[in-house]
């Protein structure tokens, strides 16, 4: 198997997993629903989803990891003359735009903000992923631009902290992808000094 068929199968086999924990941490609920319930509903064994999964909690996060991974190549690509904020926005609109071809549409992101309001248990186990996802980011800054790590990472955690919370109340309220995207969106240019939100508060 040539290694573009094994990545695809890959993926094939994620996004089955994927939509049938989705859709038993709907109907049955995050707790009562098993690793094994996960990979018997799609077809395959328990092995196989520990192959690609942890834990049912790591399902959650399924496409964080990439989405980091798309920041962190964006920050590396950076042109010359482009600066801080050029580049930090560049990465979010990337990740932003993996969030909306993957989370929204696959309901991960819906899912997710659900239990963090209704899982009091989750809440600190997500941010303390989300938080280790950060640190690829943040040395990528740190590298590219040479600020202190402290400064990096208060960049970093501002952007993303801005882009999740966002997400968070916008999936809340039962906006449709789209008004997400745009919500994720917004959150970046305020935070990178471009969003004039003061009419809107007034």
């Amino acid at each position: 198997m040539t290694e573009g068929r094994r990545e695809r199968k890959k993926q094939r086999t994620r996004q089955a997993l994927i939509e049938a924990a989705v859709e038993l941490f709907e109907t049955k609920g995050f707790h009562e629903t098993t690793v094994a319930e996960i990979a018997e509903a799609a077809d395959l064994s328990t092995r196989t989803f520990f192959l690609h999964f942890p834990t049912k909690e790591d399902v959650l996060l399924a496409n964080a990891e990439w989405r980091l991974d798309l920041g962190v190549r964006a920050i590396a690509e950076r042109q010359a003359g482009e600066s801080v904020a050029d580049v930090l926005r560049r990465a979010a609109q990337e990740m932003i735009t993996d969030a909306w071809q993957t989370d929204l549409p696959e309901g991960l992101a819906a899912l997710r903000a659900h239990l963090i309001a209704t899982v009091p248990a989750l809440q600190a186990g997500l941010a303390q992923r989300l938080l280790a996802g950060q640190k690829d980011l943040i040395d990528a800054v740190h590298q590219a631009f040479q600020p202190s790590v402290i400064d990096a990472a208060a960049l970093v955690g501002g952007l993303l902290g801005a882009i999740n919370a966002a997400a968070l109340v916008s999936v809340q309220q039962g906006d449709q992808p789209d008004e997400v995207r745009a919500a994720m969106a917004r959150a970046v240019e305020i935070v990178l000094g471009t969003g004039d939100f003061a009419p809107r508060l007034g």
